[in-house]
């Protein structure tokens, strides 16, 4: 992970706050973050209640959380072209086959649905948007 994926605030951050919010990121607990970098647990835990080290800490965990998200839609194409194969493979087993076929079934369906849901959000919000302001009167009674 690059350096400035887990030092989203640095100008707030001293030396040893960004060496702790590093290591929490990288999977470390907070005895081990605050062994490593010479400050009592009891710091870092007061850190984490500060919002300038609880943003970077919360920036720094959608860093490592967007990262793994890209790593995985890149992988979907090899894992379509999987169950792909096992679903056209005559010699797998049919429970194998059946099992793939149902998985790009079950799928195909999500997608269309996230889709359909997506355009009906967006056409929501753009009516709302377009939709003149209430002045609230309308309550006044």
């Amino acid at each position: 992970m690059q350096d400035t994926a887990i030092k989203p605030r640095a100008e707030e951050l001293t030396g040893k706050q960004s060496k702790v919010l590093a290591l929490l990121v990288s999977g470390a607990t907070i005895e081990a973050a605050a062994s490593r970098s010479k400050v009592n647990p009891a710091t870092v835990h007061a850190w984490l209640k500060k919002p300038h080290f609880a943003d970077g800490y919360r920036t720094a965990r959608r860093a490592v959380v967007t990262q793994a998200t890209a790593t995985l839609q890149a992988a979907c194409s090899d894992a379509v072209s999987t169950l792909q194969a096992v679903a056209n493979d005559a010699t797998a087993p049919a429970s194998s086959r059946v099992s793939a076929a149902r998985v790009i079934l079950e799928m195909s369906l999500k997608s269309f649905e996230l889709e359909d849901l997506a355009a009906r959000i967006a056409a929501l919000e753009n009516a709302q948007e377009a939709k003149p302001k209430e002045t609230g009167q309308r309550w006044q009674q």
